[in-house]
């Protein structure tokens, strides 16, 4: 990304006012911001921009923001932030499985999207421009810092961004017991730390592609506090 242009923000809703009000908001703050009515829409617009970031609504004809996360994670690690007015646990991680970043409930307030669009820019920036030159073992993994990669007994795991993230925090804090909310705040932000779907979510992706059992080796859980990573798998 770079620092010298404002950074573009497509923005995903089947409701001509949301779009109106939102557009005016963030591009009071700096952005460069384009709409779209629905997922179809956002696909071509997505293609043809290049947005640095996605706001998208959950509920809309033609696609809804559920396919839309699917089908940009099939080519894109562009954030995505998902707006909806259900509330349910369900819905949350239907989007978080679909690649979404980030999920916000309608109604929300203007200064809460904003914080969390800063936050997931951010992000990126440092994924793209500020990464560790170092690499380094732990255990029966080797993190490659700047490439991004995980290996677990010489063989890579394939690991989305966020993915990545939360096995590097958990790395940097081995063998500690993590609280969820530190896990939270660390990796999604202080507007996170009352979303523990989140974990569940990406604990149980990482779970899956370290190829853990009903026992889990590595990402051990400390319950009602949070987890444990035993980066060798060995009990403690």
């Amino acid at each position: 990304m770079n620092s010298n242009e404002p950074s573009r923000i497509l923005i995903v809703d089947d409701e001509p006012q949301i779009l109106r009000v939102l557009k005016t908001a963030l591009g009071a703050r700096g952005y460069a911001v384009r709409t779209a009515p629905n997922g179809l829409e956002a696909l071509t617009a997505f293609e043809q921009w290049k947005p640095h970031l996605v706001v998208t609504d959950l509920a809309m004809p033609e696609m809804d923001g559920i396919e839309l996360s699917r089908q940009l994670r099939l080519s894109s690690e562009t954030p995505i932030i998902v707006l909806s007015v259900r509330n349910q646990e369900e819905s949350k991680i239907r989007a978080l499985d679909a690649g979404a970043d980030d999920y916000v409930t309608k109604p929300f307030s203007i200064q809460e999207l904003q914080a969390r669009v800063r936050a997931q820019l951010r992000r990126a920036s440092f994924s793209e421009a500020a990464a560790p030159t170092e690499a380094f073992a732990m255990g029966d993994f080797v993190f490659d810092i700047p490439r991004r990669r995980i290996t677990l007994h010489a063989a890579e795991v394939r690991l989305t961004p966020k993915e990545f993230d939360l096995l590097l925090f958990f790395a940097k804090h081995a063998s500690q017991v993590v609280t969820h909310r530190a896990l939270l705040k660390a990796v999604w932000g202080s507007q996170a730390v009352e979303q523990p779907e989140y974990l569940r979510v990406f604990v149980g992706h990482l779970r899956k592609k370290l190829g853990e059992g009903d026992k889990p080796r590595y990402l051990r859980t400390e319950p009602w506090v949070g987890y444990r990573f035993c980066p060798d798998g060995k009990e403690y």
